[in-house]
């Protein structure tokens, strides 16, 4: 997002914080009703555009939300979509886009509550080291042929029982939902809201082989005092890498591994 999009996010989160500071807010009630008001306005363009015209007051835009929404999701939900309307928004397309942002970041408060965001945050990385390891699986659950119930049903059964509830309900919604994105970028994108909930940087580290509970301190420490503030680790073991660790952090890579110095040492012997 840009300009007006990305301070009116900025401001709707600091809406949302307030709203789900208050444990008597159902932040999984909530969750689902942003996520329903997300694929109403994806769906309804021409509402949209309505709700996000900048020739439009606030004001009549919010009476319009919640006269669309009123009696279908609850007042916290048309409270939180009410001041997104009153914002102003560089394209239409990233009022959706936030309302998305802020439908997951409901259910992670829902895991923060239940003590369960950090096995979400694992579970959504392993999630997708599954699908990136196995393009049939990739296949069937990006297939456009596919029901969403059938795609649902997949994810159910794979996650079913062996993930925390929040994880199925965040992994359903993004492969039956992808609104154009791809199946790795959308879980990156959660994996990321997940770590921003703790205040925390992700840290994707692959090593040739699984790190120690005092390795992984130690360098969760390192990368913390590198970066200022708190850092979260996910684990990725790939004996291709021969040895040392290489580790990514958005789009910046450090990179310690054998064979990168085994390449760097066949490019000056070509050079």
């Amino acid at each position: 997002m840009n300009g007006a999009s990305r301070e009116a996010l900025a401001a709707a989160r600091e809406r949302f914080d307030a709203l789900t500071d208050n444990t008597a807010v159902d932040a999984s009630k909530l969750a689902e009703e942003l996520a329903a008001i997300t694929a109403l306005l994806d769906r309804e363009v021409s509402l949209r555009r309505v709700l996000t015209d900048p020739a439009q007051p606030g004001e009549a835009k919010a009476e319009l939300a919640a006269r669309v929404l009123g009696g279908q999701v609850g007042g916290e939900a048309i409270d939180l979509v009410s001041g997104l309307v009153r914002s102003r928004w560089s394209r239409s397309r990233d009022l959706v886009d936030a309302l998305e942002q802020l439908a997951a970041a409901a259910d992670l408060v829902a895991a923060e509550r239940t003590g369960a965001l950090d096995n979400v945050e694992d579970e959504l990385f392993r999630f997708g080291r599954i699908v990136s390891s196995s393009p049939e699986l990739r296949g069937a659950l990006t297939d456009r042929r596919a029901t969403v119930s059938a795609k649902a049903g997949l994810v159910r059964e794979l996650l079913g029982g062996r993930a925390d509830q929040v994880t199925e309900r965040l992994v359903i919604r993004l492969v039956t939902h992808p609104r154009g994105r791809s199946l790795e970028a959308g879980l990156d994108e959660l994996s990321k809201l997940a770590a921003e909930r703790r205040d925390r940087t992700v840290a994707v580290v692959t090593s040739a082989v699984p790190l120690s509970d005092r390795q992984k301190q130690r360098l969760g420490e390192a990368l913390g005092k590198l970066y200022g503030r708190k850092m979260h680790l996910n684990l990725d073991v790939d004996p291709e890498v021969l040895g040392g660790i290489s580790v990514r952090i958005g789009d910046e890579i450090i990179n310690g591994t054998i064979a990168d110095r085994l390449d760097e040492a066949t490019r000056r012997m070509a050079g």
